[in-house]
């Protein structure tokens, strides 16, 4: 039972017996004030005496009172004591808290499971100044964030929608296994046929089941680890040069994405004549037309960019925001795919990293 339903029936069972004593002693002859009064005293147990002479009809319904009032008042005031003492007045007004910040985020990560995956994911998140809700069915897990975060099943639809699942820009699963993992996917897609779900693979063959379930993107940590320590093994100058150019804040550097919305001045134009790299100073390095479409490395001048491709870039931050600027709709909103309802995707969204 929740808290508020626990003090509305505490509290409401209360008022009822002492409206039960209140107008029985008014029947009997007592004084609005001197009713009142009886029936508090009794219900107390404070016992100061009789304010009219106790007839045996007064006595009778005092017992009843006494009967009917005395366990239910002391038991509701137990329970009210017992909920304020114990904290959970604060915790309700927190959660409340929480749940108002959180339905008035736009544009955010959700990441479902804070395990050692999702701390990791969070953590670069919040390092780059992305906006995340965390959900996780353990509250040990979550309690202490300052970060939104919710307790529950985030397989379940209610709990996705109260991390604003309709507003968010990406949702990261990192769930125990696979066919929750699988589940959540789903439930999310069903959601948001829009949205970037990035699904954790515990194991190579449910890459092709979370895709098929709709993932984004199925990624399997073990394996990329692997990969990187290999990379780092035969070419380690150029996996640390990645490595810190994708993941090292300080370095002005960056290889990011830059999207071209719909309606962005240089959609259906070709590279040569927008000249994007003699005007920002940044490198492209790859194009891609359309989602799950092949790169083509170093894009020539005869390439056409079409609404919903993606350019690869590096260079400083400052080239990048150019790049963004040049990109963006002539309203100066930046479109990076699926926008917010009721408001423009921020800028941060817009050059996440390749």
């Amino acid at each position: 039972m929740s808290i508020v339903r626990r003090l509305v029936i505490a509290i409401g069972s209360l008022l009822a017996v002492t409206l039960y004593g209140v107008f029985g002693y008014l029947t009997l002859g007592y004084t609005p004030l001197d009713a009142m009064y009886q029936s508090v005293m009794t219900l107390t147990t404070v016992g100061y005496g009789e304010p009219m002479e106790p007839t045996p009809v007064r006595k009778a319904f005092s017992i009843s009172l006494m009967i009917l009032g005395v366990g239910i008042a002391l038991y509701n005031l137990t329970v009210m004591v017992g909920t304020i003492t114990e904290g959970e007045v604060r915790t309700y007004f927190e959660r409340r808290r929480m749940d108002k910040r959180i339905s008035g985020m736009s544009g955010h990560v959700i990441i479902c499971g804070h395990g050692r995956v999702g701390r990791s994911a969070r953590e670069h998140l919040k390092n780059i100044g992305a906006q995340v809700v965390v959900v996780d069915n353990v509250p040990d897990r979550v309690v202490h964030l300052e970060d939104p975060h919710l307790v529950g099943d985030c397989t379940r639809d209610d709990v996705l929608r109260a991390a604003g699942i309709d507003r968010a820009r990406a949702l990261i699963a990192t769930l125990e296994t696979d066919a929750d993992t699988v589940y959540l996917t789903l439930s999310a897609r069903a959601l948001r046929p829009d949205l970037v779900i990035i699904s954790r693979a515990r194991t190579v063959d449910s890459k092709e089941k979370l895709v098929l379930a709709g993932a984004t993107r199925a990624v399997n940590p073990q394996l990329i680890g692997g990969r990187r320590m290999a990379a780092f093994a035969l070419n380690a100058h150029v996996a640390e040069f990645l490595d810190v150019v994708m993941h090292d804040e300080e370095f002005d550097f960056r290889i990011e994405q830059i999207r071209i919305p719909v309606d962005s001045p240089l959609c259906n134009r070709t590279l040569g004549d927008v000249d994007l790299e003699g005007s920002s100073g940044a490198r492209l390095l790859a194009y891609r037309p359309g989602p799950r479409m092949p790169f083509a490395p170093h894009p020539d001048a005869e390439t056409v960019l079409v609404a919903g491709s993606v350019l690869i870039a590096f260079g400083t931050m400052a080239q990048i925001e150019h790049l963004i600027a040049e990109a963006a709709p002539h309203s100066g909103a930046v479109g990076p795919g699926p926008t917010a309802p009721g408001g423009p995707a921020s800028p941060l969204i817009a050059r996440t990293s390749a």
